[in-house]
This record gives structure tokens, sequence and C-alpha cells, in this order.
């Protein structure tokens, strides 16, 4: 896949940028050849994520088909999303012994085009109050399918624990609207998000001074 310059350093800068949300900046200034550095790395890390991006989508071409899992490059890096109830019963965190084979089509990528990425696990749930299944609230629900994730991918998959996160997010960042069962439905969710790594922390440093042109 061949872009030209100036699109792929625009949608570079864009990239970067957005990571200044959660207090990571990174310094560009007209050029330094350390900017130039971090744009070249951050093309090889895009065009890594985006050959996973059509492995993935080859790999898991039925659940895609049945809408069971998307595939999006999003700012904050390759984001594969399992709708809940393809991993797990309602209001449970243990994984269906049938998603498992699906898993472990992640896994198969994760260990050999992303290998040296890491990699986040995030859990969400709609806004219905938990009731009967025994969870304090939803955070704790998300929290824990996205722990049992992490775990089948330690445990069984065999990938590296350094590179893996889990977090729970509970109701509180929906795709969409919960007003209907449909929303409700595509808001209970995983994601397995691919991150890129060539972030600096540099918090105490300047923003972005003058754009690369």
């Amino acid at each position: 896949m061949h872009r030209s310059l100036n699109k792929f350093v625009s949608f570079c800068l864009i990239v970067l940028l957005s990571f200044s949300v959660v207090g990571c900046t990174v310094v560009i200034q007209k050029g330094r050849s350390s900017d130039i550095q971090k744009i070249s790395s951050l093309k090889r890390e895009l065009t890594t994520l985006e050959r996973a991006k059509r492995e993935l989508e080859n790999q898991l071409k039925g659940e895609i088909d049945d809408r069971e899992v998307s595939i999006e490059m999003l700012e904050k890096g390759l984001v594969i999303t399992f709708v809940s109830e393809v991993l797990f019963d309602s209001g449970k965190a243990k994984l269906r012994s049938d998603s498992l084979s699906k898993l472990s089509k992640v896994a198969g990528v994760l260990k050999t085009t992303v290998r040296n990425l890491n990699v986040g696990i995030e859990g969400h749930t709609d806004n219905v109050p938990i009731k009967h299944s025994g969870w304090k609230s939803n955070w704790e629900l998300s929290s824990a399918r996205a722990m049992s994730v992490l775990h089948d991918l330690v445990e069984k998959e065999h990938l590296n624990p350094r590179r893996l996160s889990a977090t729970g997010y509970g109701e509180f960042r929906p795709m969409v609207s919960n007003d209907t069962k449909q929303g409700q439905q595509r808001n209970r969710r995983v994601e397995i998000v691919i991150l890129p790594n060539t972030i600096k922390n540099a918090s105490s440093e300047k923003i972005i001074e003058e754009n690369l042109k």
C-alpha cells in the first residue's frame, strides 16, 4: 500500500498529536534529525499495523461477516472488537469454550506480525445496572472480562505478559447510545488494541513547535 509523502506525514502528525490528550506529547521541530527518525519509525509501525489488519481480516472473515468482530485502525492503534456475547455468557466473565478458537486467531498475529508491539485489552458494558449476576457494578464485570482475555493470551497462547495490560471501563465509554437494545449490544464488547510504540512520554517538554513540511 503506497501513499504520497505529504498525505502520510499529515496522518502521522494527527496520530502523534492524538496522544497529547492522554498526557503524552511528542516534540516535532523543523529539520531535526530526531524528528525525521520519529516519523520514519512511526511509518514502519503503521505499515506493520496495516499488514496485521489485513491478516486479521482474513483470519476472522467469518466472524466479521457475522458481525461478531470488527477490525479498525483508530487513533489509539489497531482495534479488534469482539461483541461480548461472542466471548461470554450474559453476566459472566468466564470465556465461552467456543470463543477460544477466535482468540487463538488473534493471538497468532500478535505472536508474529506485531510481536514487538504492546497490547491493551479493554472491557466495556452497556449502562444497564448490575442486578442478579453478583458483580458490584459494570466496572467489575468489564474488568474481569478484560482479565479473562489477558489470562487466555498469556496462559494458553503464551504471549509475553510484559506486552499486555487490561482495563475495565464499564459503561463509561460507549460506542453508541444505549437507548436501544441494538445500541446496548454494541456497547457490550471487549477490545484488543495493538498499540504503536513510537510515542515518547514527554509531559515536561513543549508541544509541537512547528510541523514538518
